[in-house]
């Protein structure tokens, strides 16, 4: 089943909520964890344990994973297998972008089957011109995978690049409307999404490109479901919002996580149907 319809089919079933896996040092320390690979592996494993039966989807960012080096990695390989075992999509935050046989490269460690590390669906950045991701565009889709590619992040150096004109529009513009594209006649969802933050403010692109939209931002960084109907209006059907310091604040306790996350995924039901 491609990776539009399986996430389509899992919103419809568990939620529209995306939990991401964040191994921050102070969340570490917050839960009275060791910054070392022990404390990582305790932290993330507690949380896929308690999050990945009930969600959709969960987000693991690779490189609070890397900074460990190979053990560090050894976790995040489990935390995939062990996440997607309980059911839930993972997609892994990794915000890849290069170009050639290096962008290949990452297509293979990230979404090929043979691979450890391989994800229902990565991040990607496009901003070394969209034909740079074409080798992972094409390895998802060859595995019936999903990439998600930034678009307008909430980052408040991201509109120097992203809101900049080019003879067509702005460069946002660009990318989505390649999105648009790869996605075409597809139902019921595409399988390429774009990442646009829950705390924009406001855009006048388009954004209903018939797929999945990861908004980054919802919960404790300020985004809320007023937002996300305001910001993407239509759109809001394909919207996965993505909140970590909400549910992962809620630690140690499995119990506490599992229930900020239920409480999550309740407050985005009114998004409308997947």
């Amino acid at each position: 089943m491609r990776f539009g319809a399986r996430l389509h089919d899992a919103m419809q079933a568990r939620g529209r909520l995306c939990v991401g896996i964040d191994p921050h040092s102070s969340l570490l320390l917050d839960w009275g964890l060791g910054d070392d690979v022990a404390g990582l592996e305790t932290f993330a494993l507690t949380v896929v344990e308690a999050v990945a039966p009930h969600v959709s989807v969960v987000k693991p960012q690779s490189a609070f994973f890397e900074r460990f080096g190979s053990r560090g990695v050894a976790v995040l390989e489990r935390v995939i297998a062990d996440s997607r075992a309980a059911g839930a999509l993972v997609l892994l935050d990794v915000k890849r972008g290069d170009i050639g046989s290096t962008s290949q490269a990452y297509a293979d460690a990230y979404l090929d089957p043979a691979s450890p590390l391989a994800s229902d669906a990565i991040t990607a950045s496009p901003f070394l011109g969209f034909g740079s991701i074409d080798p992972m565009i094409e390895t998802a889709r060859r595995h019936d995978a999903g990439v998600f590619v930034l678009a307008l992040t909430s980052n408040k150096e991201g509109p120097e690049v992203q809101h900049a004109r080019t003879a067509d529009g702005t460069v946002a513009g660009t990318v989505l409307g390649h999105l648009a594209t790869l996605n075409a006649d597809t139902a019921p969802l595409g399988d390429f999404g774009a990442v646009v933050g829950a705390t924009i403010g406001s855009s006048d692109e388009r954004l209903d490109f018939n797929g999945p939209v990861l908004a980054p931002g919802f919960g404790a960084q300020g985004g809320t479901v007023a937002d996300l109907k305001r910001i993407f209006g239509p759109a809001a059907r394909h919207v996965l919002p993505s909140s970590s310091r909400e549910v992962l604040a809620a630690g140690p306790n499995p119990v506490a996580l599992r229930d900020a996350a239920l409480r999550g995924n309740e407050s985005v039901t009114g998004l409308g149907e997947a």
